[in-house]
């Protein structure tokens, strides 16, 4: 099941987050310059497979479009959601691609 989750931009803790009464579900991240570092996603286990996480991908790629910088995606979940919807692609930085050593 995938549905859009409302997702808040934290950005006083570099991540994103959707709120939900069993758990806060976030997407941690680190920005340095041109580039959002996507570095971790984390789903509590009563709210896995609803969807959350892709949410969370979703907002992090599309902020970094609106904001004209790169991706780096870190988080093996963010770099198989890449995968999965070419449309992001062009964001991810050439210079360190999506699967780091």
């Amino acid at each position: 099941m995938s549905a859009d989750f409302p997702v808040k931009h934290n950005e006083p803790q570099s991540r994103f987050e959707v709120l939900h009464d069993e758990g806060t579900s976030v997407l941690d991240y680190e920005q340095t310059g041109g580039q959002l570092v996507l570095v971790h996603t984390g789903v509590p286990p009563p709210l896995q497979g609803q969807g959350i996480a892709s949410s969370l991908a979703k907002a992090a790629v599309e902020y970094a479009r609106s904001q004209g910088i790169k991706i780096v995606p870190q988080c093996p979940f963010v770099a198989a959601y890449v995968e999965r919807h070419p449309e992001y692609v062009d964001l991810v930085d050439a210079k360190r691609p999506a699967h780091l050593a």
